[in-house]
């Protein structure tokens, strides 16, 4: 089996990119195969990258107060894209009261502020199949 491949990404117009840049080598350093678009990428983008790059599960980092928006049309890409397989966690700035409707949209994970890179890796291997 191989790594667990992932896409993390930082959708939209938030330039803020420190913490997406923690966690991706929090999960490069527990062996898993991590590959990060940069800033500015739209929801279509990113899917096509997770597609591209046969990934697992797809990270996003938000902290821009458009999650609600972001996730929606990354979960509607990936249906579209007939890939609903591809795992979708995320995290940022996102008030508790939103979590249970992110939850429902079909988003994995979120990790809000406080959250350790511990944490986020073993809530990956948990719920990311590995490669072939």
């Amino acid at each position: 089996m191989g790594a667990i491949r992932i896409v993390l990404a930082k959708p939209g117009l938030d330039g803020h990119d420190r913490g997406i840049k923690v966690v991706a080598r929090a999960l490069r350093d527990a062996g898993m195969e991590v590959v990060y678009t940069g800033l500015h990428q739209t929801p279509e983008q990113i899917v096509q990258t997770a597609i591209q790059e046969d990934a697992g599960a797809i990270g996003l980092s938000i902290l821009s107060g458009a999650h609600m928006t972001l996730f929606a049309r990354v979960m509607e890409v990936l249906k579209e894209q007939d890939a609903e397989d591809i795992v979708v966690f995320g995290g940022g700035i996102i008030p508790e009261a939103d979590i249970p409707e992110l939850k429902e949209m079909g988003v994995a994970g979120i990790f809000t502020p406080g959250a350790t890179t511990e944490e986020i890796v073993d809530w990956v291997r948990s719920r990311i199949p590995t490669g072939i």
